[in-house]
């Protein structure tokens, strides 16, 4: 092998079986043999074909090959060459990939290799792209710009940018202007511009400075997209919000209508779905459509308080109830008196406490811990969970009377992954909420970002997705949240195919162990702060653990 080359061989796994000293220099990073390259990281990216890193992809007698483009590169000029690594069965189990830095002059010749020129390739990008030179004359003006500005190339190559852009910030705060005066890129500044037919047309602008080595200032660069092309529509439906319940999917309108009759009745209700599917945005929905609205709504997570406190809590106790108990105290269900007792994740309740609720909801009374007083029981009870209560009858883990009392109206919440047709519509209602909160005025996605949201399976359903846009705001700094604005999240964002994952599980469960996995490989093993980042209680983050039988010590520094 020529040793001006780089070479790297990865199975078909992304297990990276060798590495030579050059091509460590050249990606930038340690290659260690044995370890695993990310299917979903910046290698994978440059390495890719049809989404998928180039190992798993390059069949027997195929061959990969062009220019390497890795953001943490300024080497435009590193060309690849992917060929298959063959078994003694002539089977493809994994890919050789070369990697040579060319200069100039070898950088043309590959460019001529591939058949393409530096304008056709800049041609291909979907924003506007064009030059100017230390005099502001266009120096280049790629295809996408033509159809924004409706100029050609040849009308604007030589013009004045502001002849062209005709922007009421030329000649003053333009975003090339304080660039090219102070070396600062800037990204995604909203400018409007006047079209050669005159129209008025907003649109979001990066620019860079272009320098030669020792710093020389050649000129500047700007990106642009149009911004009526990034605003995602809802798909013409109106965004229904109703008591902070969004949705345009037939069931969730479904619930929605249901609502009010269901709020004026007594009935005990049960909401069943996933975890963030807003089972109590629904219980507080009730509660305030209800006659007991002036009642106070009293919410209990049976999952996040101990088990040893959790009858107290409920029940209330006596003073000398046990020991601390130095007076009475009013538990939840005295407190809740002429209002609404949610409680949450009702699965979760331990066999005795699941009896003593019974004879509550059957006996319409309660004693305190440590007293002899019944206490009527006023308050309507309304129980959510995310656990399949018939399997867990079936178990032994769920009274089946308890079950049926709690059954008189039931509500299933269905998966975000169940109603993509909402997702648009959440977006935009959270894109409200958090420019409130955050006082920015952020107007959409970038149709990207949306086909992500839309093929994404959540499990963590709408507010995993309100966490996530939660996240971009802290980051967004223009108009529209990018792509680059996403948290590095689990392999599904890259687009990975559910039969990737554990096989011995359904794919949601397998994608939630990924998921907890993945938090845990973040903070170390420390279960406080993967409970924190995953927004579960540490007691559901140990149970789920158990069941997925994760051990936090395989985690730690």
């Amino acid at each position: 092998m020529d040793g001006d080359c780089g070479v790297l061989v990865v199975s078909r796994r992304g297990k990276l079986l060798a590495a030579n000293p050059l091509a460590e220099s050249f990606l930038a990073r340690p290659l260690p043999s044995g370890s695993f390259l990310k299917s979903n990281g910046p290698l994978a990216h440059s390495f890719s074909r049809h989404g998928h890193p180039i190992w798993e992809r390059l069949s027997c007698g195929e061959e990969e090959h062009g220019l390497l483009h890795i953001d943490e590169l300024t080497g435009i000029g590193i060309f690849y060459r992917c060929i298959p690594l063959y078994s003694e069965e002539n089977r493809v189990t994994g890919t050789v990939i070369t990697l040579e830095k060319r200069g100039d002059e070898a950088l043309g010749q590959a460019l001529k290799f591939l058949g393409v020129s530096h304008e056709e390739i800049m041609d291909q990008f979907p924003e506007g792209v064009f030059l100017v030179n230390t005099r502001w004359q266009v120096s280049y003006f790629n295809r996408t710009a033509q159809e924004i500005t409706g100029y050609s190339r040849d009308e604007a190559m030589g013009k004045f940018c502001w002849d062209i852009f005709r922007s009421d910030l030329c000649h003053k705060k333009c975003p090339m202007r304080i660039t090219m005066s102070t070396g600062q890129a800037l990204l995604d500044q909203e400018v409007e511009i006047r079209t050669k037919a005159g129209q008025k047309k907003l649109i979001l602008v990066s620019t860079a400075q272009i320098k030669k080595p020792g710093n020389r200032v050649l000129g500047g660069v700007e990106t642009f997209s149009d911004l009526e092309c990034l605003q995602h529509p809802a798909e013409g439906k109106v965004c229904q919000a109703f008591a902070d319940i969004v949705g345009v999917s037939p069931r969730m309108q479904e619930i929605i209508q249901s609502l009010p009759t269901i709020a004026a009745s007594d009935s005990n209700v049960l909401i069943l779905g996933e975890s963030g599917t807003g089972k109590e945005l629904i219980a507080r929905a009730l509660h305030t459509l209800s006659p007991r609205r002036k009642g106070p709504f009293q919410a209990v997570n049976c999952s996040a308080i101990p088990e040893t406190l959790l009858e107290s809590e409920l029940f209330g106790y006596e003073r000398g109830a046990f020991t601390g108990a130095v007076s009475s105290k009013a538990g939840k269900f005295e407190l809740a008196k002429g209002g609404t007792l949610f409680l949450d994740e009702i699965g979760d309740l331990r066999p005795d406490l699941q009896v003593k609720l019974l004879r509550v909801l059957e006996g319409r009374g309660f004693e305190r811990v440590g007293g002899n007083r019944k206490i009527p029981l006023e308050a309507r009870i309304v129980a959510a969970t995310n656990v399949d209560l018939k399997e867990a009858m079936r178990q032994g883990k769920f009274r089946d009377d308890l079950y049926y009392r709690l059954f008189t109206v039931p509500i299933h919440l269905p998966p975000l992954r169940d109603k993509r047709e909402d997702i648009p519509i959440l977006v935009k209602y959270f894109l409200e909420q958090l420019n409130r909160k955050f006082n920015k005025r952020i107007r959409g996605v970038d149709p990207k970002v949306m086909k992500l949201f839309c093929r994404h399976p959540w499990p963590g359903n709408v507010r995993e997705m309100q966490h996530v846009l939660e996240y971009c705001f802290v980051f967004a700094k223009g108009p529209f949240i990018t792509e680059r604005h996403l948290p590095r999240l689990e392999s599904a964002w890259a687009g990975r195919e559910l039969e990737d994952l554990d096989t011995s599980r359904s794919p949601l469960q397998a994608l939630e162990r990924e998921t907890i996995i993945k938090a845990l490989e973040r903070v170390y093993g420390s279960k406080h702060e993967a409970a924190r980042l995953l927004q579960i209680s540490r007691s559901k983050l140990w149970r789920k653990m158990r069941n997925y039988e994760i051990n936090e010590a395989e985690f730690k520094k």
